[in-house]
């Protein structure tokens, strides 16, 4: 339920950015910048909070070729940020977590088709013990060889932010298991170099904290999270946005936003640790590289936040009453020049 209220909630978000005013658009330079999208079952209606049904799907992956879209490997994407190297125009990647069996029999032949790579975040042990609802390693291996790539979801999926009265060294040790322990087995199983240039991990739930993307950083890898948003030169690299694909909003007006959307000129964010200990609900701080018009904030109802503005780039975001759901979202949007949107969001997990 609490799942399916955040998908909902995002819903209303993409509704209320498509009616905001857009008189004063703000002027849209040539970003080099991507979208990223997450994706975990395909035409399976009994979780809806977690499914596009295939017409939904097949209308993405069309829209895609019929606007000129590059679809590119994630680790590609993560590539040329890393090294500073120009996106081109209209990059996006598809991505998928869990490795749903629905990936294989229904997902893979429509991307096979069209030729689109495409990026799968395993948690390895549901494979290994042969879940009728998994993927097997032998259709992983036959998905490589047609543009799959394949990168660490952690080995058991469990909740890693730390448990109550766990010691921090005891759960350092179990997080870097998860991490470490899932990555040998995509080796052994898929070859050595699989999740290698870079390596990429996808956080169970997306819920995170300051230290584990401290230990993703300490291990070498890239973090990706669940709030929206496009990645560009200047994201976060141990918490990537993706935009989230569910039953509810993934209805074409709201793809169609989605994947055309910028990255908001964010210089800096206070606080960077998204787990609510004390204030609630929080004040957000942002420091933008330059002044935006109409920029707005949401909480994940809908509902517009209170912002106050310290100077022409600075200002300070509270929602108006405590958030109450275990993982919530303050997301920011301001129209750009020709019809496309800059968009940040910010994660929010109540302990």
């Amino acid at each position: 339920m609490r799942i399916l209220f955040n998908f909902f909630i995002f819903y209303l978000i993409t509704n209320a950015v498509l009616f905001a005013d857009t008189k004063k658009d703000n002027v849209s330079t040539d970003v080099s910048s991507a979208v990223v999208f997450m994706y975990h079952r395909f035409g399976d209606n009994r979780y809806p909070s977690t499914n596009v049904t295939l017409e939904q799907f097949e209308k993405h992956l069309q829209y895609i070729e019929d606007n000129g879209f590059r679809v590119w490997p994630l680790s590609k994407i993560v590539r040329y940020i890393l090294e500073k190297k120009q996106l081109p125009n209209k990059t996006v990647a598809l991505t998928i977590d869990d490795a749903y069996i629905t990936t294989y029999t229904n997902a893979y032949p429509l991307l096979k088709a069209r030729k689109f790579p495409f990026t799968v975040f395993v948690n390895t042990h549901a494979i290994d013990v042969e879940s009728e609802n998994y993927m097997s390693w032998e259709q992983m291996r036959e998905m490589a060889l047609n543009g799959a790539e394949f990168a660490n979801h952690s080995l058991t999926h469990a909740y890693m932010l730390p448990k109550k009265n766990e010691a921090k060294e005891s759960w350092k040790k179990r997080f870097k298991s998860e991490v470490i322990d899932a990555q040998k087995r995509l080796h052994v199983e898929l070859g050595s170099s699989t999740n290698k240039n870079p390596k990429l991990f996808s956080y169970p739930f997306g819920e995170y904290n300051q230290e584990m993307k401290e230990v993703l950083k300490e291990l070498n890898y890239i973090g990706v999270a669940q709030m929206s948003g496009a990645v560009d030169f200047h994201s976060d690299l141990e918490a990537l946005p993706r935009f989230a694909m569910a039953e509810v909003f993934a209805h074409m007006r709201g793809f169609a936003l989605k994947i055309n959307t910028l990255p908001l000129p964010v210089e800096s964010v206070i606080p960077t640790e998204s787990l609510i200990t004390l204030e609630n609900p929080p004040i957000l701080k942002l420091k933008l590289k330059r002044p935006m018009k109409n920029l707005t904030c949401f909480i994940g109802s809908g509902e517009k936040i209170d912002m106050r503005w310290i100077s022409k780039t600075e200002l300070e975001i509270q929602a108006k009453t405590p958030l109450k759901e275990r993982r919530g979202r303050y997301t920011c949007t301001a129209p750009a020049k020709d019809g496309r949107w800059f968009w940040y969001s910010h994660m929010w997990i109540i302990e």
